[in-house]
C-alpha cells in the first residue's frame, strides 16, 4: 500500500508566503496572475513529487490564465493546495478538474473581494488615515501601513488555511446563491463609503463669476443657507461667485461633475488611470488661464 502524502508545514507557508507577496509577479495583461500562482504552487509541488517528470506535469496544471481579488482569492490557492494533495495520493482528480474549479471561483470571488476589500474595507482605513494626518502627522500614513498589513496578512492567512481545510464547502458560503443578500449589502455599503469619500476629500471650487450682482460666498457657503431677493439686491457689482452652485444651492456639485466625469471615462470610455489623470490636468491649466480657476498662486 502506497504511503499517504501529506503537504508538510513548511511548504504550506512558502506557498502562502509566496502568494501573498508575490501574487503580481510578472504581471501583464496576457497572464495577469497567472506567474504569481505558479510560484506560489512551487513549494507544494516539490514537497509532493519525487520524480522530476511529475513535478512538471503538476506545475503545467497552473499555467493557464489566472486573475482574482488577491486577499479572497487566497483561498482558491489554499484549496488547489488540498486539491493537489488528494491528486498526489491518487484521487481521481486531473488538470482540468483543478483549472475548472480554479476558473469558476476566480470570478465570483473578485467580485467578492472587490466590494470588500476595495471598495469598502481600503476607503474606510484611508479614511481614518487622512483624519490622522491632519496638519501633516506622519500618524496617519503609519497608521495605514501598519494596519493594512496586518489585517491582510492575518486575513490572508486565514482564508488560505480555511479553503486548504475544508475544500469547496468553505467558498461555498461566499459565492453560492444563498450569498446574493449579502454581496447586495456589501456593494451598497461600498458604493456609499465612495459617495462619501469623493463628498469629503475632493475639493473643487471656481473663481468664476457671474457679472452684475455681487459675490455672495459670504451668505452661500453653507448648505443651510438660501438665495433669497433680498441677498441678490445687497450684492454689489463685482458679480455672483459660480461657487454657489456647490455650495447653497446644491453642496459638493462640482466635486460631483469632476467624480463621474472621471467615472464616464474609465468605465465608459474605457479610458485608462493616467490618461484620465492627464485629462484633469489639462482641464486644471485650460480652466486657470481663462479664469475659471484659481490656484491662489503669486509671482
Amino acid at each position: 500500500m502506497a504511503e499517504t502524502r501529506k503537504i508538510s508545514a513548511d511548504a504550506r507557508k512558502k506557498c502562502f508566503r509566496n502568494w501573498a507577496y508575490g501574487n503580481l509577479t510578472c504581471f501583464s495583461q496576457a497572464h495577469m496572475q497567472t506567474f504569481g500562482y505558479l510560484a506560489a504552487m512551487l513549494p507544494i509541488v516539490d514537497d509532493l513529487y519525487d520524480k522530476e517528470e511529475d513535478k512538471v506535469n503538476a506545475l503545467e496544471t497552473y499555467t493557464t490564465f489566472f486573475n482574482t481579488e488577491p486577499q479572497i482569492g487566497t483561498m482558491v490557492i489554499g484549496l488547489t493546495t488540498g486539491l493537489e494533495e488528494a491528486r498526489a495520493n491518487g484521487e481521481a482528480i486531473d488538470a482540468e478538474t483543478i483549472n475548472g474549479i480554479r476558473a469558476g471561483l476566480m470570478g465570483p470571488l473578485a467580485g467578492l473581494g472587490d466590494s470588500i476589500i476595495v471598495g469598502t474595507f481600503i476607503p474606510i482605513l484611508l479614511g481614518i488615515a487622512l483624519g490622522l494626518s491632519t496638519g501633516g502627522s506622519v500618524i496617519g500614513p503609519l497608521f495605514y501601513i501598519v494596519a493594512w498589513n496586518v489585517l491582510m496578512y492575518f486575513g490572508m492567512k486565514l482564508a488560505y488555511n480555511r479553503g486548504y481545510e475544508l475544500g469547496g464547502s468553505a467558498v461555498q458560503a461566499l459565492v453560492g446563491p444563498e450569498s446574493q443578500a449579502l454581496r447586495s449589502a456589501i456593494i451598497m455599503v461600498g458604493t456609499m463609503v465612495i459617495g462619501a469619500v469623493a463628498a469629503t476629500w475632493v475639493s473643487i471650487s471656481t473663481s468664476l463669476v457671474l457679472p452684475g450682482v455681487g459675490p455672495l460666498e459670504g451668505v452661500l457657503w453653507s448648505s443651510n443657507s438660501t438665495v433669497t431677493l433680498d441677498a441678490l439686491q445687497l450684492a454689489g457689482p463685482a458679480g455672483v461667485s459660480l461657487d454657489v452652485f456647490g455650495s447653497g444651492i446644491f453642496p459638493k456639485l462640482l466635486n460631483f461633475v469632476f467624480v463621474y466625469f472621471c467615472w464616464w471615462l474609465m468605465t465608459k470610455k474605457k479610458v485608462g488611470v493616467i490618461p484620465t489623470m492627464l485629462v484633469l490636468v489639462a482641464i486644471a491649466f485650460v480652466g486657470v488661464l481663462v479664469g475659471v480657476f484659481d490656484p491662489g498662486l503669486s509671482y
